[in-house]
């Protein structure tokens, strides 16, 4: 049973999905162990709490340094013998110390098709002001591995959606979750649980 460490800042729709998959069978052999936010308030804490997952709160800026908070959460996943790190909106720039220590052990989800309108500054709302901005007609979301670049690790999955001429970013950012980021997150969830993909270079192939 893969055991799965979900980060996240807000309101958790992703873990949400994620918990629904697992309850539906799209996501086997595989368990939500530990939820982690930056923020106290975050409403996905709730979320784990009403499904008894244990949970925890590390504030980044509450450390003496980067490394000092990466530390601590290496050794918080570590206790909890985590196989898979989830980041599912986690708005925090993460400590090297940290990807080094799980690289080809975690996940992003990422709310377009990289390599578009992804990088430092692209995320939430942003990313689809900027689809919006340049006129694109097809956007999407993107499933990778995380490396020490941002959104820039081996891409497992990704999954297209039509811009719409009466888009707003809150309209757009609606239908890329229902439409992509709620399907091939769970998707990339299962298939690293059954051990079905690996990475070669910076590809991800299936086996």
């Amino acid at each position: 049973m893969l055991k799965v460490a979900v980060l996240v800042s807000g309101g958790g729709t992703n873990l949400q999905a994620i918990l629904d998959s697992i309850e539906n069978g799209v996501i086997t052999n595989a368990e939500v162990s530990l939820v982690v936010s930056n923020k106290r308030g975050a409403y996905a804490l709730e979320r784990a709490a009403s499904k008894k997952i244990p949970s925890a709160v590390l504030v980044p800026k509450e450390f003496a340094s980067r490394e000092a908070f990466g530390e601590e959460l290496i050794h918080l996943l570590d206790e909890t013998e985590i196989d898979l790190v989830v980041l599912a909106g986690y708005l925090v720039i993460l400590p090297e110390n940290f990807v080094k220590h799980f690289y080809g052990r975690m996940i992003n989800i990422h709310p377009s098709l990289i390599p578009s309108h992804c990088g430092a500054g692209y995320y939430g709302l942003k990313v689809h002001e900027s689809v919006l901005a340049r006129g694109n007609k097809v956007t999407g979301a993107t499933v990778h591995f995380v490396d020490e670049g941002t959104d820039s690790g081996p891409i497992i999955l990704q999954k297209a959606v039509e811009v719409s001429e009466d888009d707003t970013p809150e309209t757009l950012q609606k239908r890329v979750m229902e439409q992509a980021e709620w399907k091939i997150l769970p998707q990339a969830i299962d298939m690293i649980a059954n051990d079905k993909i690996k990475i070669e270079g910076n590809i991800v192939k299936t086996k």
